[in-house]
């Protein structure tokens, strides 16, 4: 069977049976969460749907001028999530390394595998370059998070021994090694787990999009082969730019902690720099 499936206003309708489920559900364990839900299922909805009707339009209508607007939007959303997903407060100095790293190490990737990998033609067509940058700018925002929110804990809950070393001479960079490797490992753990589980435990949904679509499964498994390595790099890029830059963020320029970047106490309360 090579034609694809439709499925149709009122078989999509019945798909929603899942939501009254879980509404019964969390109702039934008395959480209540009915609200999210059913904002999470309205906004994804109109979402989606919006987005169809523009990547139509954009697919009929291939410019380079668009193509690179809506990467600018991806990226913007993601920066901005990024800040609205981590619990605790960032930094001026860490936002713009934040916005650095995400920028260049998605930037560098996408235009290396579309340009190089791919070899699309030409290089802004939008229904290879549209979806594949959101994969890997997705991927990249989701270890960023996981990234930065694990820096400020540790820095915090490590402050004494960052101190303790910084007074015995180490440089900074010394003296934050161990949570540099513990934030990176954490971070990029995510992307190793998923790939170790690809193709035994679950299909990954861009390989089953194209299956469902009626492409061949060995073009589908290159594709997602291809995928994977360009998000591991993604992650990888974003999240040693993080860490390599990040970790000066919390120290003044003469090499001494910022009080009030490792301080849990409510930040603008006092900025109250150590002194020598």
């Amino acid at each position: 069977m090579n034609e694809i499936v439709q499925i149709g206003p009122l078989r999509l309708l019945s798909a929603y049976v899942f939501i009254l489920l879980l509404l019964f559900l969390t109702r039934n364990l008395g959480i209540r969460k009915e609200k999210e839900i059913i904002i999470s299922t309205v906004r994804m909805t109109l979402q989606l749907l919006a987005m169809g009707y523009i990547l139509v339009y954009i697919f009929d209508y291939s410019r380079f001028y668009i193509t690179l607007l809506i990467y600018a939007v991806m990226i913007f959303f993601a920066i901005r999530n990024i800040f609205s997903r981590v619990k605790t407060p960032v930094n001026a100095k860490l936002r713009k390394v934040i916005m650095v790293s995400m920028i260049s190490g998605t930037v560098i990737t996408a235009f290396y595998f579309l340009l190089l990998v791919i070899n699309i033609e030409p290089w802004y067509e939008p229904r290879y370059f549209i979806p594949i940058a959101g994969m890997i700018i997705g991927n990249s925002m989701t270890g960023v998070s996981l990234g930065v929110e694990r820096m400020i804990g540790e820095m915090k809950a490590r402050k004494q021994l960052v101190e303790g070393a910084l007074m015995l001479g180490a440089t900074p960079g010394d003296a934050t090694l161990p949570i540099i490797k513990d934030v990176f490992t954490s971070a990029i753990m995510p992307t190793l787990n998923s790939m170790l589980g690809m193709g035994i435990i679950f299909l990954p949904g861009m390989m089953t999009g194209q299956i469902l679509a009626g492409m061949s499964p060995l073009i589908a498994i290159e594709y997602q082969i291809a995928i994977m390595l360009a998000i591991l790099g993604s992650v990888s890029i974003t999240l040693y730019m993080l860490i390599r830059f990040g970790y000066l963020t919390f120290f003044n320029k003469w090499s001494q902690l910022e009080e009030s970047e490792v301080s849990n106490a409510h930040r603008g309360t006092n900025h109250k720099v150590l002194t020598p």
